[in-house]
């Protein structure tokens, strides 16, 4: 289908039904941002070794990335509200691929720096205006529905990404995993070209006052920002764990070091589950509910992992029960606290959405920082699980206080 065409089948669509894009490729643009921030990690060393740098430099390509993903999201939800979701997209699109290319190309870690900087400017439209383009024109179930895929790639993507990056520097050396990544990026770009439509039908295309007056508006909600704080205490504060896993289970439980991306990637197996069950019961239960329930089951977990590190039982196969319920209910509520969040206001869908993401890498970053506070690693994940897990509650509750 031409640009032309979708433009054409949007306008014909909406009079009479909301416009729809793949949700298979809005996962796929999703997942390709956040994979992009720790795919390259186990690669460090290896980068380290050929350009002469630091592990300090080194490490600077991650958090830059990290920052980049955070702070763009600021700037592609009201430009969205304003030009339309498709022609931002593919800007932040072509963004990501150049960049990528760039990444490959560098000559030394500044270089290297800079252009992760950019891909991560890039890759987060995918982000925003992924859920965006979900919850335009969707009510509030459906999109609690839709955008439970949408959440599984941005929590699970630290998980799945050490996996695949580890795979690609061992079997073709460290600049495998940029080409991959630029690879990707002219991918995504090519099929959002073809294939999505502009669903901005409400609130794209409003005058920048107007975008602005609604955007300080959502800062000033008590109910988005409780579904905001609440949403990313729910989701991306398992990032402490990720951050932790590898001292848990290396330093502390003994297990060989090739085990610790098998041990994540099996506790990101509740993750698929807790979205399974969200995206079938949000019909039934509604979104406050599960929310509430989902985030309590990820309190639970929390509370458990917490008693066997506080009482010296701590075990692999306790660590990984715990945490597969902490997974488990983060797939359950991280939709529907997105859902709720967006819904505030649907004239200014796309600020939400940046405003909520950033607030989601923002407390991701802060919970893997706090993670590394203090001799013991397993300790302070969860402390930081379970503080997250009672903040969400009390911010939930607060922001369906504020909504009635």
């Amino acid at each position: 289908m031409s640009s032309k065409a979708s433009k054409d089948a949007a306008r014909a669509a909406r009079p009479g039904q909301a416009v729809r894009a793949p949700l298979w490729l809005l996962a796929l643009i999703t997942f390709s941002g956040t994979m992009a921030m720790h795919v390259f990690v186990p690669a460090l060393p290896q980068a380290a070794a050929a350009l002469e740098a630091s592990p300090g430099a080194m490490q600077l390509t991650v958090s830059f990335y990290i920052f980049g993903l955070a702070f763009g999201q600021l700037v592609y939800g009201p430009v969205s509200d304003h030009f339309g979701r498709r022609p931002v997209l593919i800007c932040g699109l072509g963004i990501y691929a150049l960049a990528g290319f760039a990444a490959l190309l560098a000559p030394n870690v500044h270089a290297l720096i800079i252009a992760r900087l950019l891909q991560a400017l890039g890759g987060c439209s995918g982000l925003v205006l992924g859920r965006a383009m979900v919850r335009d024109g969707a009510t509030p179930g459906e999109a609690a529905q839709r955008l439970a895929l949408m959440n599984l790639m941005v929590v699970a993507g630290p998980g799945v990404a050490p996996l695949i990056g580890t795979a690609l520097a061992e079997t073709a050396g460290w600049r495998a995993i940029l080409l991959a990544l630029a690879g990707l990026g002219v991918c995504n770009l090519l099929l959002a070209w073809k294939l999505l439509p502009e669903t901005g039908g409400g609130g794209a295309g409003q005058g920048t006052r107007a975008v602005l007056r609604n955007y300080v508006g959502l800062l000033g909600s008590r109910a988005f920002l409780g579904f905001t704080l609440g949403g990313g205490c729910a989701s991306t504060a398992v990032y402490a764990y990720v951050a932790a896993a590898p001292f848990i289970f290396i330093d502390r439980l003994h297990r060989p070091g090739h085990e610790v991306g098998v041990y994540l990637a099996l506790n990101f197996l509740g993750l698929w589950f807790g979205t399974l069950a969200a995206s079938r019961l949000a019909s039934r239960m509604g979104a406050p509910r599960l929310l509430l329930r989902g985030n309590l089951l990820s309190l639970i977990g929390a509370l458990g992992f917490l008693a066997a590190v506080l009482t010296g039982v701590v075990d692999v196969k306790i660590t990984l029960l715990t945490m597969a319920l902490f997974s488990f209910g983060v797939g359950v509520a991280a939709p529907a606290s997105l859902a709720e969040a967006m819904g505030v206001n649907p004239l200014v869908v796309g600020s939400a959405s940046g405003l909520y993401g950033f607030g989601q890498m923002g407390i991701g970053g802060l919970s893997t920082s706090l993670a590394g506070i203090g001799g013991d690693p397993a300790l302070a994940a969860a402390l930081v699980l379970t503080a997250a897990g009672v903040i969400a509650q009390l911010s939930f509750r607060l922001a369906l206080r504020g909504r009635r």
